[in-house]
């Protein structure tokens, strides 16, 4: 059984265990960029994961009951269409190359969808996620419910879809790891290529430029997401975008970038400096940076809560600050009161991960169900959950605040897969010690 085959009929047992019914999931809609151009198309992640299939206008059915079906509509062969626009499968191919036991054309769903309604139990639907689609929910519901004197019922419950597929997707199978892995080391290698091209006198778009190039090169489809290259004082903007500032002599760079691969994203970021060479007080912040991140992935392993690596980082970083004179002992008091009273926060004010998958912030719940009356636990690690492993230090100019840190933005992030003792950083081909950027860059 194809992977996509499979993740169908385990859909289909969860719905079966909730007593049957009829999903529906769509691929995401074409979207205009202007009256005659679309914006780049990217299917729908829910829709990709069930199917393999990336053409538009596309809408899974799957049956869960006496017969189990899995169903695909999808566009037309049309050869006049294929001219303009590129190959359609049309629903017999589609049937075939991707495993479905039976196919319609899109325009059949008012047809169609009615009739597997018909006496189902159960709607599994992502309401408000497609507004066309949430219109024409209404009107299939209607005319089923209109055929109540003829002894049909219309589905009496609804369930969320999305809810039962974020579990299945949070666990990677063999073939998303695979991906994913290829997906790092086309990143990591984009990473190697910016930090060998970069000079002062460059801008921040110029780099951006290197990795783009790297990603498509690879065989990447699109940029998993906007890429941050933000120089000097830019690298404290955490969510900067590659703009046409120069890169100073002196200057720190923060790249964070990551390609999408056949469907599946990845997320690196580095930090570097732009002549090649870190200064004293730059390396003294890296390091405890990296050192945070260490500790964060020796946290990440199968028992251990999603949280704990956050918190080991946070340590790190935190003695960091209180030791460099980032944060004054004299007014802040000992490490844990530091962490008690969240006073790190003013220099790394962000989370220290979260899934990524198909998705560069994949789904699935940070935390478990809650006992009644107690507060949901932080999620624990299990094999095949995929995260990302982020520390960072950011300093802006500020009263008490060391001049000589001033300006520097670090960040230190790479993609961690949770194996049966530990975890699989397969980002790491990225250099990262102040000795492997330093010698990548050397000119």
């Amino acid at each position: 059984m194809n992977p996509y085959a499979a993740r169908r009929a385990a859909l289909i047992a969860q719905m079966q265990a909730k007593g049957g019914g009829v999903a529906i999931i769509p691929t995401a809609p074409e979207a205009m960029r202007n009256g005659d151009a679309d914006y780049p198309y990217r299917h729908d992640s829910y829709f990709y994961y069930l199917s393999g299939f990336t053409e538009p206008d596309a809408v899974i059915v799957l049956v869960a009951g006496t017969a189990n079906q899995s169903i695909l509509f999808c566009r037309d062969k049309n050869i006049e269409r294929e001219i303009w626009d590129g190959y359609r499968y049309g629903p017999e191919a589609a049937r075939e190359k991707f495993g479905f036991d039976r196919a319609f054309p899109i325009e059949a769903l008012d047809v169609e969808i009615p009739k597997l309604m018909a006496n189902a139990p159960a709607i599994f639907y992502a309401l408000g996620s497609h507004a066309k689609l949430d219109a024409q929910m209404q009107t299939w519901l209607h005319a089923v419910r209109s055929q109540a004197r003829a002894g049909i019922a219309a589905p009496s419950a609804a369930h969320d879809v999305q809810v039962l597929l974020n579990e299945m997707r949070l666990i990677k199978d063999a073939d998303e790891i695979a991906i994913m892995q290829r997906a790092a080391a086309i990143s990591a290698e984009a990473h190697r290529r910016a930090m060998r091209v970069s000079r002062p006198g460059l801008h921040e778009y110029e780099i951006e430029a290197e990795l783009l190039h790297e990603f498509r090169k690879s065989g990447s489809q699109f940029p998993a997401y906007t890429s941050i290259v933000a120089t000097g004082a830019n690298a404290c903007v955490l969510h900067y975008r590659a703009g046409d500032a120069v890169l100073q002599n002196g200057d720190l760079v923060l790249i964070d970038a990551g390609c999408e691969l056949d469907g599946y994203a990845s997320d690196i970021t580095r930090t570097y400096p732009a002549n090649g060479v870190f200064s004293g007080p730059q390396k003294t912040l890296y390091e405890i940076v990296l050192a945070a991140q260490a500790a964060a992935i020796a946290s990440i392993k199968p028992g251990n809560r999603f949280t704990d690596g956050h918190d080991a980082a946070v340590r790190v970083l935190a003695q960091g600050m209180l030791d460099t004179g980032l944060l004054d002992k004299a007014k802040v008091g000992t490490l844990d009161d530091v962490l008690a009273k969240g006073d790190y926060r003013q220099f790394y004010m962000h989370r220290t991960g979260h899934w990524i998958g198909m998705d560069v912030h994949d789904v699935g719940d940070y935390r478990d169900a809650a006992q009644a009356g107690e507060e949901k636990p932080w999620r624990t690690l299990q094999p095949g959950m995929a995260l990302t492993v982020e520390p960072g230090i950011y300093v802006r100019p500020a009263e008490g605040v060391p001049e000589q840190f001033w300006h520097i933005g670090i960040r230190i992030e790479d993609d961690a897969i949770v194996t049966a003792n530990g975890c699989d950083i397969i980002s790491s081909a990225a250099p990262k010690t102040v000795a492997e950027i330093e010698s990548v860059m050397k000119r």
